[in-house]
């Protein structure tokens, strides 16, 4: 493989933004940890985006595509070939009550959005800190809701590169789960709201965060749940009856306010949190006999 500065300098006319080599990711995730990317693109257009990933086929580099970052664990050793990061593109139409977002459209900027057309549904996601492109293919939601239940279309590129627009009935949505991780890569997302009073959708969004912000540690870096509630359980709750609440390794802690929340105390390595998840699940295994699956994504290499 060419030299990353080459590869850089070969890719970088097709791009507004700076494509940057040996990037640490711990800048781009929300745990602020994890090692280097080998190429960082950041594109700004439907266009731009195109031509990142024609860019890694035509180079055999391996693609990796990031949101906001908040729900993956970059291992110290980082990740090899190129990262396309979405959170740059983000425009938005809205017509009668369907809203369409490219991938790279921030939830709370969704939210907004949505509150100012006077429409409503999309009130569950206050707070999640996620792109809609990522938060879409993990079905994000909480007990209150789901994206997948407001997903009118979905625009991808297939692995070969070719656009298709999948309508509602052609994706299936589960658990933490949608059927878009193996389709391709999502462009933009359709989503079907109800018509309501911009006021009363606003106070809704402000209970929402304010019950995020109550029961989570938002004041620390972090990724979100670390993992998937058990079919009948809750994940924290579990955690928290094994006693794990406070146990620390290196700088990564099990938060005191939320036990499915794991943060960065300062200086955390991945390789702390990884420990750390480890000891976990063998607790809640040996002593509740549960096995817990996580629900963020691993990338990268190990030092």
């Amino acid at each position: 493989m060419p030299k990353l500065s080459a590869l850089a300098r070969e890719m970088q006319p097709g791009l507004q933004e700076q494509v940057l080599t040996y990037e640490p990711l711990s800048r781009h995730t929300t745990w602020r940890l994890g090692g280097p990317a080998d190429l960082l693109a950041r594109p700004r257009s439907r266009e731009e985006l195109d031509y990142c990933l024609a860019f890694a086929r035509l180079k055999g580099l391996p693609l990796h595509i990031m949101g906001n970052g908040s729900n993956i664990l970059v291992r110290d050793g980082g990740v090899r070939g190129l990262v396309v990061q979405t959170r740059e593109w983000r425009q938005i139409t809205v017509q009668d009550r369907v809203l369409q977002a490219a991938a790279g459209t921030m939830l709370p900027r969704l939210l907004q959005v949505a509150s100012e057309h006077g429409l409503g549904g999309l009130e569950f996601a206050a707070g999640i800190p996620a792109t809609i492109g990522g938060a879409v293919v993990m079905n994000a939601g909480t007990p209150a809701g789901y994206l997948g239940e407001r997903v009118a279309g979905v625009e991808i590129l297939d692995p070969d590169g070719n656009r298709k627009i999948l309508a509602r009935q052609e994706v299936t949505f589960s658990y933490r789960h949608s059927s878009l991780r193996q389709a391709g890569i999502v462009v933009a997302v359709s989503l079907e709201l109800e018509p309501g009073d911009p006021a009363s959708i606003r106070e809704r969004v402000a209970a929402q965060l304010s019950c995020r912000r109550d029961r989570q540690p938002l004041e620390w870096p972090n990724a979100g749940s670390v993992f998937k509630n058990p079919p009948g359980y809750y994940a924290g709750q579990l955690i928290e009856a094994v006693g794990a609440k406070g146990w620390r390794v290196g700088g990564a802690e099990v938060a005191l306010k939320h036990a499915n929340f794991i943060i960065n105390r300062g200086e955390a390595t991945a390789a702390d949190v990884l420990a750390l998840i480890a000891r976990v699940q063998e607790a809640v295994a040996s002593q509740l006999g549960v096995n817990l699956e996580l629900e963020i994504e691993v990338w990268g290499e190990g030092l």
